[in-house]
């Protein structure tokens, strides 16, 4: 042995042959041209195969052995690796297929693994069942390939438009074929292969499975046998045989046999008009170019022998087994003799050519005609091959050209025979037997031959000469396409043979001409030729012989015997009790004239039929009336057959409107329709179906053209014989009402769907079956009408209030089925779908009612149950679904161009049969489970749909499903370069496909197991979305939709990869949407190897070779952004508004959801209303008014497709943006480059921006436009934002974080210039995105706003960019000088802020316009955003033009002024349960921006001319604050819930004010009294409320906030020179008030010192547990800053009272009392007892300042030492301990920590480090402020107590009493308040109190404490604050204590 044998495993037999089939139905029936070098390639390794035809392999002894072997050894199978062990039943089966169709052991084998392999595409068969099936399919495939090679030739007869190149090589490889006696081959298997035979081989070995495997077997060997025979004809019309096959051929037909009923069958004719073509030789009468060539061609004539061969085999005497087909032979044989001999130089033919008289004797003589008409016209195929059509045509008129004496010769004979007949009549003898009937027959077979008119040929066109010229451009000659001036030879022999046997026509050949005519008359410009023909015989200028009657073949004679036949019939009509009377034999008509009527009848039905003309000539005819003659007759007694012509003949005139309605009324009148019940009898078996069909066909139009109206509903009245009666209901309505009902109608309609399945489930012919068909397809319409109507027909009811009652057809359905006592009626539907292949109309009906009851969840899980109760029909209900799905394959391929109508319509009820079916699956899947789509598509019902586990077809038992068949479909062509085929082919079909697969994937139980499925079995995204964008302009909108299901497929699995961590599935779907490098073959699915090289330089190389588009952004380009709009309608009769209107009325929502105009209702209407118009102007107008009613419905038409068009873009735009979203914030950072990730951001906010900006752009599309800008505008500031925050050191030990402080960056590596742009994208990028946004921002005009709020808010994430980050404020920043600072080089972040505002500002007015606008009204969220982008504008902007705009035109005064509106609104959310909390956030947004125009001085000059504090003042929702709830303690007991609580609402308006205030207070330089005058209004207008913040009941971050917001105010307002300034006329009284709130203000504000400046409840907050998470966390730093802050504002405020009132220090102002007792017994933090809190009208002591002083400087030490170790962490993030990266994440991002990647938690990390930092910071400053002032004070009143004041106990009382009073008129210039008396307790100062102070001091101001405070001056005041000014105050401080007071 050289090779082991290894095994095929798609089978030797089988797998190849079906690739050849396919490519060469690609090549050369689709077109396709690709398909062309594959045919080729297949043709030469495969053409042994066509030379051996059908020859299988050998056995043989080695693979004998092999096999036997192969269940311990195993075989080798090709492209497999190993050998795989076969089983022990295998091996038996193979054996047992090898001896059965004598084929070699391994091809066996091959055949049962290739039938394992496909079982799942034959549910219920065995794999060695599915083999017998593959064996056959192979052989079929062969055939089927030789037949279109064959067809495909070069030749006489046909072409089939190919490229030349195709033809000359089928055409080559044909030749070969043939050279290797492909004939005899041919010949040898049609004759050795037999069903019958192998039927019987196959039942020995139980080879034959259920009823349809039988049929597939058998008819896959019928078209074996019948291809292999069409070849054959194929090649003798192309290029007629040679010598020797022709003698085969004929050799061959010499033994043939006829089918039962006497005809050819299908075989035996193919090869019987093969040879006929081979004698073929009507080219002759072509031109003589064309001629030439093809003599040259013509075996006939070039082959020595040929003639004189054929000729001696012919004129044999020996009989075939067939005398009649021997005949035909010899009939073409003298013929093409005939033909010949008019040839010139035929001479030395002539002893052959002069025999053709006496061959065709001899044809004639074996009745040649009879056989032609029974057995080759009457063959069942005979009339589906034009070509054999066209021979046997060209024979006949062959006949009667060429032989002119032959015809003259028969009729002769037949009138010789007349006379004959006539003379034994007369002496009342039988006729004589001997007599012959050929000119009879010969006129039959013209008849019968032309009676179809198949493929509206109209051949015989060719037998009627115009005696006028036709008014049409159709040509009158041959088919050969030459215009002819006069009519050629052979018309004007053929014309004149029709004429010239009518004339003095025999009686015997009487009916034969008129059945000849009838059948010459088909077709309409036939008919109206054999019209003109009788009515020409009939007129009196014809001289005839018969006298004055005209010729009996003509109009004249014919009515006028109709007429006479019923006036002798009308006087003996029968009684009326004689019924039976009508089977007696009828005394007025005998049998001659009846078949004679009959005959006419017939001849006047196809005229009238095909001819409109004739018709209405004949109707309307004064002296025949034939209608109204007809139906006289029909109520005489006649005979049945004769009634019945005359009731068709009536059918024929009822085809014209005109008359049908005037028939109708004298049908009615006469009753002939009568409904008696006639005795029944046994009607023939099969007569039922027809029955059945014709009555259903009935009911079915009656029913589809019933429109359910109100009047049907409600007793209409009419008045008959003077009488009113009831009127009919329409039978639609009767129809309708018994099918809603369980009427013995409907019960009926289930039992024939259920006989009918039952029937067609045997796979047996039976009589009748058509009819059956057709009754059932009539009854599955009936009930689908039905279920399409249901539902006007029962609102209408409802409505009408009429006593019926009815049931919905789906629920009747559901309803149980007496035969079978089982609810199977929706069951016994479905089981058509079981036979779509081979009834394909039902198929479609059955899905059609399927798809429309599945809407309903109750139904659905009936349904489900049904469905699978039975597991065998369960399984044949899922092959019939799946089967209907794949039904493409069972096609053959269809030649669409030039295929016949009935195969175009097959095409279309197969792709509408999957439609419905994915309809049905779609509507399913949107219900509960179980549903029929689970099912359907095999998922688990028994066990929860998520544990499905999804298989291949055929592994563990898995069936092939609808999801395998869906795929399957989507799968075709993703392997080429174009595509998936159905996309193209099919983009309806498509669509609904991806739609079912995006419904599985999105939904939540179905997902799992679908991605995973398509994932790993199919890799099908992946090949789907390498075809993106798919292009068919075509059919734009399905294309746009398929992409838009696929988009958002993709979405999911992007999603779901990033979040299963499925690293390389996701990588490889990124690679492929967003590369823009030709992409490579991923060898390794990773990818990671190229990433390494693919860095920033080598992206900005322009290397535009090798660039490619982006996926990503040509899917864009796919979606065409502009729209054609219909043009407007113009109307000359209808009122334009009017039909608008009527338009929306006719509007619906459509599957999809989108609102479409009913174009069926509308044209209804409007018919309707032209219909009600009266009088004659009406009549005339009608065709105007009808015309303008098409145009309408044209612009309606184009309306809808326009919003499909609209809606289908704008699906495709969401999804994408969808896919886009997701690629950019779910999938994983780090797979995408963060310069990548900025390229392809700014390619596609590039690319979208120009696509929308475009004029042409549909307004529609902006929204989902400008939710796409956002987002991406959101993710580019934040990629570059990030790339700003990266390590910028090159190595990694040397990375440290690179703080931007002095606005530069940090010296870069050596070696590289610095970077000059800001980011990798550069400036120039940046700024053309902000230009577009600009432009869109003002494209979108006035309306848009929520266009507009999307587009604000990717400008603020734009603007954001160039803001400079959180930089950590380290302390050290300070050291370069102010010239330094001021002269330093512009940074990155000013220079894109500065270049930023230029092109904002060159937009100019416009555009502040656009956005002032919408600040100030309009959408809410709108103006928020609006708000927020003019906030963040005025705050970078220098030139303040903005600011100028706003205040200028008017809009800052608009917005202060409607704070007073926003106060009523404001009041209403603080309720318990606020309406929405909408108005609160717009406030917010507003104070917001009001506070930023505070900042900049002009803006608060401005703000104060609007008066907004005076307004502020106005508002009254700042004295409806809350009672607090005493449970939030420290607000940190419950987290807030989404809606804060009334206090943190009644906070979130009043801080806002308190900013706004203290802001104006601070940049108010020139108008500061006047601000601080109306600052001090605000306050005392609502007095109640800061009396209330100030008492602090409650101490949270929220109070605090307020306290440290208020105190600041205070101390900027509150002071003593205001009053003088306050511009209200003051009298005394109210001066007197006014100082009273001041003072009031005053106290609280020094109480609060005693409370803040360190009692112990607020040092609390100090040992709350430190590993507080999150959200408290952030809690605690603000609520420790906001303490800060409140003693440093009342520190200043104590500051500012001490300065402004104390000219001189003698007459100091003293706010402290001498005592230092607080700090001695608050030193040590007693938690035990409540600090003593002194009471606020009682002066505090000294004290406090020294304890606040002592407090605050031991807080530096700590704060300061925190903001080290921060700083420290934040330079070595990456070296810190993952614990605790993990906690500092944890207080940015309470939860989720875990789940986000390392570099995410370190940017995490930083973020809270910085914050931290920062908040240290913050509270250093405070410390060193409050320090300071401590000192100061302090300082000030030691000196005034140690050094000025004269104590109360001194001897000098008057001077003291002076002092006193002089420091009292002081004191009393501002606290104003006489009840503070100097003389009470505390202030009255003694000498003892003075040397307490001083003892006390000394203790207290000790070393340690001074120490301390140099420290922190030299720690932190040299960078910060005054040099040595603590230094200066502890030296002064030091020097007055040493004093000694003496």
């Amino acid at each position: 042995m050289a090779t082991p044998l290894a095994v095929n495993s798609a089978a030797s037999l089988w797998g190849p042959y079906k690739d050849i089939w396919q490519t060469v139905g690609n090549a050369l029936w689709k077109r396709q041209p690709e398909a062309v070098h594959l045919l080729d390639m297949i043709l030469k390794k495969h053409k042994p195969d066509f030379i051996s035809l059908f020859k299988n392999p050998p056995k043989n002894v080695q693979q004998h052995e092999k096999v036997q072997k192969a269940s311990t050894e195993g075989v080798a199978i090709q492209g497999q690796q190993g050998t795989r062990l076969l089983p022990e039943q295998l091996i038996k089966e193979a054996f047992i297929l090898s001896d059965l169709f004598d084929i070699g052991e391994l091809a066996a084998v091959e055949l049962l693994l290739a039938g394992e392999h496909q079982q799942p595409h034959f549910p219920g068969l065995t794999r060695g069942l599915v083999a017998v099936l593959l064996y056959w399919d192979g052989k079929r495939c062969i055939a089927n390939s030789l037949k279109a090679l064959v067809q495909s030739r070069r030749g006489k007869t046909w072409t089939l438009e190919l490229s030349p190149e195709l033809v000359s090589m089928t055409t080559r490889f044909t030749d070969e074929l043939m050279e290797q006696g492909l004939t005899y081959k041919v010949l040898t298997l049609v004759s050795q292969i037999d069903v019958n035979n192998e039927f019987e081989k196959l039942q020995r070995e139980r080879g034959l499975g259920s009823e349809k495997h039988r049929k597939e077997v058998s008819d896959l060997i019928k078209e074996c046998r019948q291809s292999l025979a069409e070849s054959l004809f194929a090649w003798a019309c192309q290029s007629p045989l040679g010598k020797d096959d022709t003698l085969l051929l004929i050799g061959h037909l010499e033994r043939a046999t006829v089918e039962a009923n006497g005809s050819l069958d299908a075989v035996n004719l193919a090869l019987l008009m093969a040879l006929l073509y081979c004698f073929d030789i009507s080219f002759i009468e072509q031109s003589t170019e064309e001629r030439d060539d093809m003599l040259h061609q013509l075996p006939l004539l070039t082959e020595r022998q040929y003639i004189a061969t054929i000729h001696s085999r012919l004129q044999d005497s020996q009989l075939w087994k067939l005398p009649g087909l021997q005949a035909t032979v010899r009939l073409a044989w003298a013929l093409a003799l005939r033909g010949i001999s008019q040839l010139p130089d035929v001479t030395a033919l002539a002893e052959f050519t002069e025999a053709d008289e006496a061959m065709a004797e001899l044809a004639i003589a074996d009745n040649v005609f009879l056989f032609l008409s029974e057995s080759v016209v009457g063959s069942e195929n005979f009339y589906q091959e034009e070509f054999y059509i066209r021979r046997i045509h060209n024979l006949i008129t062959d006949f009667l050209a060429l032989m002119p004496m032959k015809v003259k010769q028969l009729r002769n004979r037949a009138d010789e025979d007349a006379r004959m007949i006539h003379m034994s009549m007369q002496m009342g003898n039988e006729p004589p037997i001997s007599l012959r009937r050929d000119l009879e027959h010969f006129m039959l077979l013209i008849g019968e031959l032309y009676k179809k008119n198949s493929f509206n040929l109209e051949l015989a066109l060719e037998y009627w000469c115009p005696s006028e010229p036709l008014q049409t451009s159709t040509i009158m000659g041959s088919y050969l396409g030459v215009a002819h001036q006069r009519p050629p030879q052979r018309q004007v022999v053929l014309s004149k043979f029709v004429r010239q046997m009518g004339d003095l026509l025999p009686p015997t050949i009487y009916i034969p001409y008129l059945k000849m005519l009838q059948g010459l008359a088909s077709g309409p410009q036939c008919a109206h030729y054999c019209f003109s023909l009788l009515k020409v015989n009939g007129s009196s200028h014809v001289e005839n012989i018969q006298g004055a009657g005209g010729s009996p073949v003509s109009w004249e004679h014919f009515f006028h015997s109709l007429m006479l036949y019923h006036e002798h019939l009308r006087k003996d009509l029968p009684s009326a009790d004689s019924v039976q009377y009508r089977h007696l034999p009828s005394r007025g008509i005998t049998q001659k004239e009846q078949d004679g009527l009959i005959a006419f009848l017939q001849l006047t039905s196809t005229i009238i039929t095909w001819s409109e003309n004739a018709r209405l000539a004949l109707c309307e005819h004064p002296q025949w009336t034939p209608v109204v003659v007809i139906l006289g007759l029909l109520q005489c007694s006649i005979p049945p057959v004769l009634k019945a012509e005359l009731l068709k003949t009536l059918a024929g005139f009822g085809k014209s409107p005109e008359i049908a309605a005037s028939l109708w009324q004298s049908l009615e009148y006469t009753q002939i329709l009568q409904t008696v019940r006639v005795p029944s009898q046994r009607q023939a078996i099969g007569i039922e179906w027809e029955v059945a069909e014709v009555v259903l066909e009935v009911f079915y139009k009656l029913l589809r053209d019933y429109e359910p109206q109100l009047e049907d509903f409600v007793d209409q009245f009419v008045e008959l014989q003077g009488e009113e009666i009831i009127a009919y209901k329409p039978p639609g309505f009767s129809l309708m009402y018994h099918l809603l009902n369980e009427s013995p109608m409907l019960e009926l309609a289930l039992s024939l769907l259920e006989e009918g399945v039952k029937q067609l489930d045997t796979y047996a012919p039976f009589p009748g079956k058509k009819h059956l068909e057709k009754a059932v397809q009539h009854c599955l319409a009936l009930l689908n009408l039905t279920l399409q109507k249901e539902n006007l027909f029962m609102d209408l009811l409802r409505e009408s209030q009429l006593a019926l009652i009815v049931s919905p057809l789906e629920q009747l359905l559901q309803g149980i089925n007496p035969r079978t006592k089982k609810a199977d009626n929706v069951v016994n539907i479905a089981r058509y779908l079981y036979h779509g292949n081979t009834n394909p109309e039902l198929a479609f009906e059955s899905a059609k009612i399927l798809c429309c009851i599945s809407c309903n969840s109750n139904i659905q899980i009936k349904l489900v149950g049904d469905f699978t109760h039975d597991q065998s029909v369960s399984q044949k209900l899922m092959a019939g679904f799946v089967e209907c799905l794949d039904s493409e394959d069972a096609e053959e391929f269809v030649r669409l161009e030039e295929g016949s109508e009935f195969e175009k319509k097959l095409a279309v009820i197969h792709h509408e049969t999957r439609i419905h079916i994915l309809n049905l699956l779609i509507t399913s899947l949107e219900r509960n489970p179980p549903n029929l789509a689970l099912y359907l598509l095999g998922f688990e019902l028994k066990k929860p749909v998520s544990t499905t586990n999804l298989q291949d077809p055929g592994v563990l038992g898995c069936p092939r499903t609808c999801l395998h068949a869906i795929l399957n479909i989507l799968e075709k062509g993703t392997e080429g370069r174009t595509g998936p085929v159905a996309v193209r082919e099919s983009p309806q079909l498509a669509e609904l496909c991806y739609q079912v697969i995006y419904q599985l994937c999105a939904c939540s139980d179905t997902s799992g197991p679908t991605m995973r499925y398509l994932r790993t079995s199919q890799d099908f995204l992946f090949s789907q979305l390498q075809h993106l964008p798919f292009s068919n302009r075509e059919y734009e909108i399905s294309m746009l939709n398929q992409m838009s299901w696929l988009m958002k497929t993709a979405s999911i699995e992007l999603r779901v990869t990033s979040l299963n961590r499925q690293r390389s599935h996701t990588q490889r779907l990124l690679h492929l949407l967003l590369d823009d490098m030709p992409v490579k073959p991923y060898s390794d699915g990773e990818g990671g190897i190229e990433d390494e090289n693919r860095s920033v330089s080598g992206f900005l190389h322009f290397d535009t070779a090798t660039k490619v588009r982006r996926k990503i952004l040509s899917i864009l380009d796919s979606i065409d952004f502009s729209q054609e709009i219909p043009e407007p309608l113009q109307l000359d009769f209808f009122d334009r508004a009017q039909i608008e209107q009527v338009i929306a009325n006719c509007e619906h929502k459509n599957l999809r959801g989108q609102t479409v105009c009913n174009v069926k209702l509308l044209h209804r209407v409007l018919v309707a209303e032209v219909n009600a118009l009266q009088g004659m102007a009406a009549i005339g107008q009608r065709p105007l008014l009808m015309e303008e009613i098409s145009t309408i419905l044209q612009y309606v038409v184009g309306r809808n497709k326009l919003l499909q068009c609209l809606h289908a873009k704008r699906h495709a735009l969401e999804s994408w943006r969808q896919l886009v979203e997701i690629i950019l914030t779910a999938c994983p950072q780090d797979l995408i480059q963060t310069e990548d990730r900025q390229l392809i951001i700014r390619d596609i906010l590039q690319d979208v921006h120009d696509k929308i900006l475009d004029d042409e752009a549909a307004q529609e599309l902006m929204p989902v436009v400008a939710g796409a800008v956002f987002t991406l505008t959101a993710h580019l500031s934040q990629a570059v934002r990030t790339e700003q925050k990266q390590p910028l050191a090159s190595a990694p030990e040397e990375a440290h974080y690179a703080f931007m402080l002095d606005a530069s960056f940090t010296s870069p590596p050596s070696g590289e210039s610095p970077m000059v742009d800001f980011a990798s994208i550069g400036d120039s990028s940046l700024h053309i995105i902000l230009k577009k946004l600009l432009d869109f921002i003002l494209k979108t005009g006035g309306g848009f706003q929520r266009v507009r709020t999307h587009l604000y808010g990717s400008l603020l994430y734009y603007l954001q960019i160039a803001q400079r980050p959180d930089e950590p404020d380290t302390l050290e920043a300070a050291k370069k000088t102010m010239w330094e600072r001021l002269t330093a080089p512009e940074d990155v972040f000013s220079k894109l802020q500065r270049e930023n505002i230029a092109i904002i500002e060159s937009y100019g007015a416009a555009l502040m316009e656009v956005v002032c606008r919408d600040a100030c009204d309009g959408h809410e969220i709108g103006r928020m955003l609006a708000l927020a982008l003019l906030d963040r504008l005025v705050s970078v902007e220098k030139q303040q033009q903005w600011l100028l705009y706003l205040s200028n035109s008017g809009y800052l005064k608009v917005l202060v002024d409607s704070l007073v509106e926003d106060d009523r609104t404001l009041q209403s959310l603080l309720t318990p349960q606020p309406p929405l909390l909408k108005a609160l956030y717009t406030y917010e947004s507003k104070m917001a921006f009001l506070t930023r125009v505070a900042k900049i001085q002009q803006g608060t000059l401005e703000l104060l001319r609007a008066g907004v504090i005076v307004q502020l003042a106005q508002c009254q929702v700042y004295d409806m604050r809350p009672e607090t709830d005493p449970q939030g303690m420290f607000g940190m007991r419950d987290p807030p819930m989404f809606i804060p609580t009334p206090v943190d609402r009644y906070r979130q308006i009043l801080l806002p004010a308190l900013q706004l205030c203290q802001v104006i207070l601070t940049s108010s330089m020139a108008q500061h009294l006047q601000a601080a005058g109306q600052v001090l209004q605000f306050l005392i207008s609502h007095s109640d409320t800061i009396q209330a913040v100030l008492r602090c009941q409650d101490v949270s971050a929220g109070s605090l906030q307020e306290l440290a917001l208020l105190t600041g105010i205070i101390s900027k307002a509150a002071l003593p020179g205001i009053l003088s300034e306050l511009d209200v006329d003051v009298n005394e009284g109210s001066l007197m008030e006014l100082q009273g709130h001041i003072g009031r203000f005053q106290r609280q504000c020094l109480g609060l010192l005693s409370r803040f400046g360190g009692s112990d409840r607020l040092r609390q907050f100090k040992f709350q547990d430190d590993n507080v998470e999150g959200d408290r966390v952030s809690k605690k730093d603000e609520i420790e800053l906001a303490m800060q802050q409140i003693c440093a504002n009342v520190m200043e405020y104590c500051q500012s009272l001490i300065l402004q009132s104390s000219p001189t220090f003698q007459h100091a102002v003293c706010l402290f009392t001498p005592s230092l007792s607080e700090t001695m017994n608050r030193d040590g933090p007693r938690q035990d007892a409540q600090a003593p809190v002194v009471p606020y009208w009682r002066l505090p002591g000294l004290g406090i300042i020294v304890y606040l002083l002592k407090q605050s400087a031991s807080d530096f030490f700590s704060y300061y030492d925190s903001h080290r170790r921060s700083v420290n962490k934040l330079q070595n993030v990456e070296q810190l301990p993952p614990d605790e990266i993990k906690e500092l994440c944890q207080s940015v991002m309470p939860a989720g920590v875990d789940k986000i990647s390392t570099a995410q938690k370190y940017v995490l990390a930083r973020r809270r480090l910085v914050k931290l930092i920062n908040n240290r910071a913050k509270l250093l400053s405070l410390c060193s402020f409050i320090i300071e002032t401590c000192l100061f004070i302090f300082w000030r009143h030691l000196e005034y107590y140690l050094l000025h004041c004269t104590p109360t106990d001194s001897q000098d009382s008057l001077f003291a009493s002076r002092t006193l009073f002089k420091s009292r008129r002081q004191q009393d210039s501002f606290t104003s308040d006489a009840s503070l008396d100097f003389r009470s307790g505390l202030t009255v100062v003694s000498q003892h109190d003075i040397d307490q102070l001083q003892a006390d001091s000394i203790n207290v101001f000790g070393e340690s404490l001074q120490k301390k405070l140099l420290d922190i001056e030299g720690l932190y005041s040299k960078v910060r604050s005054r040099y040595s000014f603590i230094q200066a105050l502890v030296r002064r401080i030091r020097g007055l204590l040493r004093i000694s007071r003496n």
